[in-house]
């Protein structure tokens, strides 16, 4: 690892409650750190992501990495968040990820990001069979409201919307199973999700792919979420979706989704609490 000292903060996002939320490392300055290095960082952290930012010429401007203990992947709703709360101030920040550039406006330990342009296709017949597989759950176990789709939010995730709050209360699943389905279709995670009603959800984000059984809050998966919702035009006017997450785990985490019809983007709210 390249000889210096390098300052991870710690940040839970999506939550003003140090003991809920999602976990995430920030590293204010990654300049020079190899991407050995900030693999190696992001796994003695432990936690699902952790953000490093490279700083520009202008100072509400950075590029961002973003390292779970395994693997690099292409944006992390929840680091995006933690890092703007952790850079301190209000106003607009913008991040240069390699989904895209994200914008994040924040104020008083909130920030709201604005994702790249959400997509969602309907995953094909025998991968919505080795999903089912890997959960442990049948197709009577689905909404039959919801087809299981690819989403994608600056990251791609499989959604699979459950028929019952208790299926996905039984969360019980094959890792290695999920995360072979998951790797060869470039995704990060499986966004499990019961609709409690008309405008709110309940989610449980499995990670195997990163090495983490399961993520008590996942903003790329809200903002994929939106491209899912307007692909079946189920946006019909704007919509503010509201996502609980991580209550399964002990970790309640708050996530809000704003999607308009005239626009592929999604908005992904929520506060960040530092951690001791």
């Amino acid at each position: 690892m390249t000889e210096r000292t390098t300052e991870v903060l710690r940040y839970a996002a999506f939550t003003t409650d140090p003991a809920g939320g999602n976990p995430a490392g920030v590293v204010l300055d990654a300049t020079g750190l190899a991407d050995e290095d900030m693999l190696s960082l992001a796994a003695s952290v432990g936690y699902s992501e952790t953000a490093f930012l490279l700083p520009t010429d202008d100072p509400r401007a950075f590029g961002v990495r973003y390292f779970s203990p395994l693997v690099e992947v292409p944006f992390c709703g929840h680091a995006t968040v933690a890092a703007a709360v952790a850079l301190g101030g209000s106003g607009v920040v913008r991040f240069a990820t390699r989904a895209g550039e994200v914008e994040v406006a924040v104020a008083a330990g909130r920030a709201t990001l604005t994702s790249v342009a959400t997509s969602s296709r309907a995953a094909s017949e025998e991968d919505v069979a080795r999903a089912l597989r890997a959960l442990g759950w049948s197709a009577d176990d689905l909404d039959p409201r919801y087809p299981v789709h690819w989403a994608f939010g600056g990251s791609h995730h499989l959604v699979v919307v459950a028929g019952t709050r208790q299926r996905l209360a039984d969360l019980d699943y094959d890792f290695d199973a999920l995360a072979d389905l998951l790797r060869e279709r470039d995704a990060v995670t499986a966004q499990l999700l019961f609709q409690r009603a008309e405008d709110v959800f309940d989610a449980r984000d499995p990670f195997p792919v990163g090495g983490v059984v399961e993520d008590p809050a996942t903003g790329s998966a809200a903002a994929a979420f939106a491209g899912y919702l307007r692909e079946l035009g189920l946006v019909d006017r704007p919509r503010a979706i509201t996502l609980h997450q991580g209550e399964d785990m002990g970790r309640p985490s708050l996530l809000l989704v704003e999607v308009s019809p005239d626009d592929p983007r999604a908005r992904v709210s929520g506060s960040a609490v530092r951690l001791p």
